[in-house]
């Protein structure tokens, strides 16, 4: 197939999808990792326009995320519906494993998990329905034989849909296309032309991703690979790369597509959510990208409310911002690196061009008392722009890149971000927006999540009841000549 080009049907850190369709609706759902609200939803009509439906997982009663280090978390869901009830899979790593939660509406409330037994990730259902199929449903999942080789299997069992449980014998459907295959993970089964398919991906999820395919007459095996596999090559260089983590989706018209992540390089922007139009060809899937020029819809938030774009790092046992009057963030002794819940709310940078800035009313009252602007890969890799006691500092980590004072009173903060080049800035109160410093951010390049952009309030590990005041937060896109 030719290379990816053109736009995601769901831009910034949307990794891992999942689709699926009832009637003329189709259903979709993406990692989410450590972050929270956890699996966000999406529908659509067209597989091009998606709109936020909100979060199989928005209560901190269904699941507890704080901790969980960078990129862990929740992994890749798959969503199905079967009689009436959606059903969404994941696996949350580091802790009890798989599990499943279930909604008649994908707007909510999803239930709380049910777990799942069994080793692994990349978990997936199949019902076996329509006129061919026996009735019964299947749970698949990829599981390391082989951490140092990156060798695995995919294993399935039955699953039983009332009762959320597996149950019966275990089988081995797949351990690669090929002798010494890095990675089979992925996969999702499929009944089409009265055979079973089963899609996986393949190498890893950078430069050799890859999707390959294997059918069988009978659902539980054996599973033999089409020919010239992979269904979908390793794309290392292009406008987009890293292709893979396919699932297959029917339209209302009879044909078929797919949805599938894929990285556009020279960003942070991280695993986004692409298209494509599969074929068939002697029951093999013929992948060709679906190239669109997606919307860049600028965003000016006034905070009347928090919408679900908006995440936090773990669960938030209570709540630390209120809204209405613009966003207050309540300063707390938590902070980023500390594996905690801090002050902070964010929501993913979706092109690798864009500028963000926002106003900050906030005066420390103590030294370590601190609040602004974040560019946030992960708990350990992020770039802040803060006003502090002694004025405005720009930090990695620990590191104060620049500093300047201001003057009291509100200050706009920041970024104009082209690729991995950062330029921040600031306005002090009725002034002029004036560059502090332009940071190569190469070191934000994510592996499987993707850059968010934000405000932050911390008291550094002191007792406060200050809070930060962020009136407004805006994120626009340059014309995309001057991008170029």
């Amino acid at each position: 197939m030719s290379a990816f080009s053109g736009d995601p049907v769901l831009p910034g850190f949307r990794p891992d999808p999942s689709v699926c369709r009832v009637g003329a609706d189709y259903y979709l759902v993406t990692s989410s990792f450590e972050w929270f609200p956890g699996l966000p939803v999406f529908h659509s009509r067209d597989l091009v326009n998606w709109r936020r439906l909100g979060s199989a997982l928005d209560r901190p009663s269904q699941l507890d995320l704080t901790g969980r280090g960078p990129s862990r978390g929740l992994f890749a869901p798959t969503i199905r519906h079967h009689d009436g009830l959606f059903h969404l899979v994941c696996t949350l790593m580091d802790g009890p494993g798989h599990f499943v939660v279930t909604a008649t509406d994908p707007a909510g409330p999803w239930s709380r998990p049910h777990w799942l037994e069994g080793e692994g990730f990349d978990p997936s259902l199949f019902f076996d329905d329509g006129p061919d199929g026996d009735g019964r449903a299947w749970f698949t999942a990829a599981r390391v034989l082989d951490e140092a080789a990156g060798r695995t299997e995919i294993w399935m069992r039955a699953y039983l849909p009332r009762e959320r449980r597996l149950t019966g014998p275990e089988y081995v459907l797949w351990r690669g296309s090929r002798p010494g295959a890095r990675w089979s993970e992925a996969p999702h089964l499929y009944r089409i032309g009265g055979t079973y398919l089963l899609l996986t991906a393949e190498g890893g999820t950078e430069a050799e991703h890859s999707v390959v395919a294997a059918r069988s007459e009978r659902v539980t095996g054996p599973y033999r690979g089409v020919p010239g596999n992979p269904v979908l090559p390793p794309v290392a260089e292009g406008p987009v790369t890293r292709t893979g983590h396919a699932d297959l989706v029917r339209t209302p018209y009879g044909d078929w597509r797919a949805v599938l992540l894929g990285v556009r390089p020279g960003s942070a922007v991280g695993r986004e959510t692409f298209l494509a139009r599969v074929t068939w060809s002697d029951g093999r899937p013929v992948f060709s990208p679906v190239v669109h020029t997606g919307l860049r819809r600028p965003v000016h938030d006034d905070f009347a409310s928090l919408s679900a774009d908006w995440n936090t790092l773990g669960t938030p046992r209570t709540r630390f911002w209120t809204t209405g009057d613009g966003l207050r963030l309540r300063l707390r002794p938590e902070r980023l690196g500390e594996r905690a819940t801090p002050s902070l709310l964010v929501r993913p940078q979706e092109q690798p061009d864009c500028d963000v800035s926002t106003e900050l009313r906030f005066t420390p009252a103590a030294p370590d008392e601190q609040a602004g602007l974040a560019v946030v890969r992960d708990d350990d890799t992020h770039l802040l722009l803060l006003r502090t006691a002694g004025g405005l500092a720009l930090r990695r980590g620990p590191d104060v890149l620049a500093g300047v004072p201001v003057p009291p009173g509100p200050v706009r903060l920041g970024v104009r971000i082209r690729g991995f080049r950062h330029t921040f800035a600031y306005a002090a109160h009725g002034g002029a927006w004036q560059d502090l410093a332009t940071v190569d951010a190469t070191f934000l390049t994510p592996l499987f999540t993707g850059v968010q952009l934000g405000v932050y309030a911390t008291s550094h590990g002191r007792p406060s009841t200050g809070h930060a005041h962020f009136p407004w937060f805006d994120l626009t896109y340059p014309d995309r000549r001057e991008s170029s």
